[in-house]
């Protein structure tokens, strides 16, 4: 029996590996599962991340990626603009909760709300001291359980965000 119970472990083992990533930057972009590329339009204004099979992201305007022995992503070097910030992750219970980047001289601090299904239902931005909160609504869903369209408001603006996500096969 005892060789028996071995034997079925060493069999799941793989199974398990197989849904398991080494890096963590799928999560970093909300979403879940074996993704390839999240297309994404906020305010006209698109951007495509692609991720390779391990779940690492590869992104053009991204460099010096940081991350610890889990494979959660702790800082990375970010061209926006035509200039260049360094930004740093804090990660809880596998979910990124802030992102700090140092833009114009001062440091801007977006910090993440979820509800208990993991979903952000908010993102409070901190500009040197100047909070702002944008409450996010009417999302929708694909077959895999990412949203694919949400809807913002900052500063009075609606805005609404839309994303495409390829997955593995």
């Amino acid at each position: 029996m005892k060789k028996f119970m071995m034997m079925m472990a060493m069999l799941a083992i793989p199974f398990a590996m197989q849904a398991q990533t080494k890096y963590h930057d799928v999560e970093l972009n909300e979403a879940t599962g074996p993704v390839k590329s999240i297309s994404t339009n906020v305010m006209g204004r698109d951007q495509t991340t692609n991720f390779d099979k391990d779940g690492k992201m590869q992104r053009e305007n991204m460099s010096d990626a940081v991350y610890d022995a889990e494979g959660y992503l702790q800082s990375a070097k970010m061209s926006m603009m035509g200039q260049e910030s360094t930004t740093k992750y804090k990660w809880e219970n596998g979910k990124v909760a802030s992102q700090t980047m140092n833009m114009m001289g001062r440091d801007v601090t977006i910090k993440y709300t979820y509800n208990e299904k993991g979903v952000v239902t908010a993102q409070s931005i901190d500009f040197d001291g100047q909070e702002m909160t944008s409450p996010y609504t009417d999302y929708k869903f694909d077959d895999h359980g990412n949203w694919i369209s949400r809807r913002g408001s900052m500063m009075g603006q609606e805005i609404e965000q839309t994303r495409t996500i390829v997955y593995y096969e």
